[in-house]
């Protein structure tokens, strides 16, 4: 890196600094708004090298807490908008009747959301970290903010920062010891250590700001976050190169996914043919599966795959065990209620699982409501009805359980994105050895939402040491190992099966599976103190 390029830093960190008003809240937001083509589908995260430093230089022209906090929440404006945008395609599956709320509901969440990031910011500014400090704060803030913003009122930890990093099974075994928010942590760190080039007094001479001498001291913080990366992807490599994932003797599972588009899945002259197609899709071709030899002993359908009260639809369970493999079940979303004469009535966001009889084995209702989709919050005083089908609001599961059924190995079941929220995807009291998750992402369209939706159970899979098997309405369905790594795969947008065998859980689990987020809670506490006791020796 030579003096030209130092001298660009400057420049840049320079006029930065020196921004106001209306320049530095729209150079927030453009930050913001860049930092998302790190996500998922797109994975470019050199442009966090960009973004960070960007937000640091912006930090450091802030006098008073509160431009600090104004500073960061267009920030997060501008990244949530542009990393949420799908949240308008759920509107728009039925445009006449909320249309209208698309602005509302992008920008809202977004602002929402947003104040997570001022809070981070804010924090920033508060500790007056100096130098190197002021980044290591940076992160520790942010991965504190995405950990509340994972928490406070329902929760919504959707795009936390190191979810770019699924773009590789290696980067992203760390999750296995630190959950998701280590990576976050290293992400912000690294991403933001380059603003360091620029720290110290800056030269008004633009002849001595070109000639500029390259000095290890300055390079060292790129040099160290880089080294960083580096180990923690040698890291991920020694994982894996002794990884050897064996699969459960005697189950053969077959996802369906029928690729039903969202505006036509609740329409009641449609709802027959729904269910053929998925009953079609179950008994067609190739159940035995050439390679492993063996033929599906379990079928799992997506999230309401069946649009019926399953419960009191004794013909449609027995069309369903017509196509069950013989000694083994199907597994499907449908919706559950309390039968028509109890009041008041209550309806349930379910999954139910049927033996080749048609008998219920089991059912696990969803816990972690989306609000405004599923419920209203508020309803007394709000007047809207949920966006999905059905005039009552879903009541709420107990929490997450683990089903016991014949021929399979327990199993933790999630509903759509009940996936997505890091330490809260098992029953720790009755342990699981693989996860399921089933989920309709038709609503969101060819967008980044199902992609990101996908990325973030991959991560679960590392964290917990668990096998995840995701049927998906419209995709992405999938096997995955329990290192986090795509076993089969069906892509978005497509109708078709998969027949895979089950992949074993990894023996003792992991680290964060059994300690959780006390290891966040153990880095936050780290780096606070060392940059705390760093700043009282300058």
């Amino acid at each position: 890196m030579g003096s030209a390029m130092i001298g660009a830093f400057f420049r840049c960190a320079f006029r930065m600094t020196a921004l106001r008003g209306w320049q530095r809240w729209s150079v927030a937001a453009v930050l913001g708004a860049l930092a998302s083509a790190a996500l998922p589908p797109l994975y470019v995260i050199p442009v966090l090298l960009l973004s960070f430093p960007g937000l640091v230089w912006l930090l450091d022209g802030a006098h008073r807490p509160r431009t600090a906090f104004v500073l960061g929440w267009w920030f997060g404006l501008g990244h949530f908008v542009a990393g949420i945008y799908w949240v308008a395609l759920a509107l728009l599956t039925d445009a006449e009747r909320y249309g209208w709320m698309v602005p509302f509901a992008v920008l809202g969440l977004s602002a929402v959301l947003a104040v997570f990031t001022g809070l981070a910011t804010w924090g920033v500014f508060a500790s007056r970290a100096r130098g190197g400090g002021r980044v290591v704060m940076l992160a520790l803030a942010w991965t504190a903010a995405e950990w509340l913003r994972s928490h406070v009122f329902t929760g919504f930890p959707w795009n936390l920062m190191g979810t770019v990093w699924t773009v590789s099974d290696t980067m992203i075994q760390i999750a296995a010891v630190t959950g998701v928010w280590g990576l976050s942590l290293l992400t912000v760190m690294c991403a933001a250590s380059p603003a360091l080039l620029a720290d110290g007094k800056i030269p008004s001479d633009e002849k001595v700001l070109s000639g500029l001498k390259v000095d290890w001291l300055r390079l060292a913080p790129v040099l160290i976050a880089a080294a960083t990366l580096e180990a923690v992807w040698a890291g991920g490599a020694l994982r894996l190169g002794g990884a050897r994932v064996e699969m459960v003797p005697g189950v053969a599972l077959r996802l369906v996914q029928p690729n039903i588009a969202q505006n036509h899945k609740w329409h009641p002259e449609l709802r027959a043919a729904h269910l053929q197609k998925h009953l079609s899709l179950t008994s067609g071709a190739a159940a035995t599966d050439a390679v492993f030899g063996t033929s599906a002993t379990h079928v799992i359908w997506p999230e309401t795959a069946a649009p019926f009260f399953l419960d009191f639809d004794a013909a449609a369970r027995s069309r369903i065990a017509a196509v069950t493999p013989p000694g083994g079940g199907v597994i499907t979303g449908t919706p559950r209620a309390t039968p028509p004469d109890v009041r008041p009535r209550q309806v349930w966001n379910s999954i139910t699982a049927l033996d080749d009889r048609g008998a219920v084995l089991g059912n696990y209702d969803k816990f972690h409501l989306v609000p405004f989709g599923e419920y209203v919050p508020m309803r007394s005083v709000l007047p809207l009805d949920k966006i999905t089908h059905g005039g009552l609001d879903f009541s709420a599961g107990p929490g997450p359980r683990t089903l016991h059924l014949p021929g399979l190995p327990p199993f933790s079941p999630l509903i759509c994105y009940e996936v997505i929220f890091p330490g809260n995807v098992t029953d720790a009291k009755d342990p699981p050895q693989w996860i399921l998750n089933v989920t309709n992402d038709g609503w969101f369209g060819l967008s980044s939402g199902p992609y990101q939706h996908f990325a973030s159970a991959r991560l679960r899979a590392v964290e917990e040491g668990l096998p995840l098997v995701r049927a998906a309405n419209t995709g992405i369905s999938a096997v995955v190992d329990p290192y986090g790594r795509v076993i089969a795969s069906l892509g978005l947008g497509r109708e078709g099966i998969i027949d895979n065998p089950l992949p074993q859980a990894l023996s003792g689990g992991t680290v964060y599976s059994r300690f959780g987020d006390v290891i966040l809670l153990g880095l936050l506490l780290l780096g606070v103190t060392a940059t705390w006791r760093s700043r009282k020796k300058t």
